[in-house]
C-alpha cells in the first residue's frame, strides 16, 4: 500500500471517528440550566389555577429532568418530565402547567411520545410532545412545542410553549433561585 493510501485511510478513519463523537457533543447539556428557578408572575402568562411555581432542573449526560413544583393556597403537586437530547424517549403522563385550569388531563398511564434537543450553542433546550389527553368528548392529543432558553447573565429562564389548539403561546419568565432564598 503506498504512503498517500496509507494517509488518505488514516484521515478517513479519524473524520468518520469525529462525526461519531459529534451526537455525543451535541447532546451535551449546558450546565448553566441546572439548579431551582422561580416564576416571576409579573412577567409572565397567566398562572391561572396557581400561585407559584418553581422549576427544579437536574442534568445528567444527555437526559434532563424539569420537576415542576405548583401550589395553590395549602394544595402542593410535584411533577417530573424527564427528556433524553440524544434520542426520542416516552414520558408516562407528561406533566403540563395549564392542565389543572383547563381540565384537560393526561391519559392515565399513557406514554407521550418526546423529542428533545439543544439549539444556539446549548442556550435553548427544544422539546415537542404529543401528549395523549382525556377531554370531555374522549381522548385526544395534545401537540405542545417547548423552547427554554437561558438569558444572558445565566440568571434568567425563559419558557416560550406553544401548543396547536392555541393561537397565542405562552410565555414564562423564571429567576434562578440563590441558596437560601
Amino acid at each position: 500500500m503506498s504512503l498517500a493510501m496509507k494517509t488518505t485511510r488514516t484521515v478517513t478513519w479519524k473524520l468518520l471517528g469525529l462525526l461519531l463523537a459529534l451526537p455525543l457533543v451535541a447532546s451535551a447539556a449546558n450546565p448553566a440550566f441546572a439548579g431551582r428557578w422561580r416564576l416571576d408572575p409579573a412577567r409572565s402568562s397567566a398562572l391561572d389555577g396557581w400561585n407559584t411555581w418553581d422549576l427544579v432542573i437536574g442534568l445528567d449526560g444527555s437526559r434532563v429532568s424539569l420537576l415542576h413544583e405548583m401550589q395553590w393556597r395549602t394544595s402542593k403537586v410535584s411533577a417530573a418530565n424527564v427528556v433524553d437530547t440524544a434520542q426520542p424517549t416516552s414520558v408516562k403522563e407528561f406533566f403540563r402547567v395549564e392542565q389543572r385550569h383547563m381540565a384537560v388531563y393526561p391519559e392515565r398511564g399513557a406514554l407521550t411520545p418526546v423529542q428533545a434537543g439543544w439549539l444556539d450553542q446549548e442556550r435553548t433546550l427544544r422539546v415537542e410532545a404529543t401528549v395523549p389527553v382525556e377531554i370531555s368528548q374522549g381522548p385526544a392529543k395534545m401537540r405542545i412545542y417547548q423552547e427554554w432558553r437561558i438569558g444572558e447573565g445565566d440568571r434568567q429562564l425563559v419558557l416560550i410553549e406553544l401548543h396547536h389548539t392555541r393561537s397565542r403561546p405562552l410565555v414564562y419568565v423564571f429567576n434562578k433561585v440563590t441558596e437560601g432564598k
